[in-house]
């Protein structure tokens, strides 16, 4: 099964409501955009630092918006992203805004992210 296989899938079981591994496919995913560090970066350059200080924290996760996360990103970045989910970029914001600080958050258990 190829990648794109697997992100069909994935997101199946999202939309479901399925337990998900977000962290991995995120992974996958950001690779191509600067990483998940490198996408951290920019939501932190747009003025969500404590968002993202909250999920790489031991505390509870500040929530982030579908349009919080369209300002910061570009939209080749989303299209990109969206592209490699295999779902419309309409979908691809609130989806991101759902799930990235639980992504984060599970990557920093010890409240430091490891370097991508």
């Amino acid at each position: 099964m190829g990648l794109l296989d697997g992100l069909g899938n994935v997101l199946g079981d999202v939309m479901s409501g399925k337990q998900v591994d977000f962290l991995a496919v995120a992974g996958q995913i950001f690779n191509n955009v600067g990483g998940m560090n490198g996408i951290l970066a920019q939501l932190e350059q747009a003025g969500l630092g404590d968002q993202v200080k909250s999920w790489i924290g031991t505390g509870s996760n500040m929530p982030i918006s579908a349009e919080q996360i369209k300002s910061a990103l570009s939209s080749e970045q989303l299209q990109q992203i969206a592209q490699r989910f295999g779902i419309d970029i309409d979908q691809l914001a609130p989806l991101l805004a759902q799930h990235l600080p639980q992504a984060v958050d599970q990557a920093s258990p010890d409240g430091v992210l490891p370097s991508s």
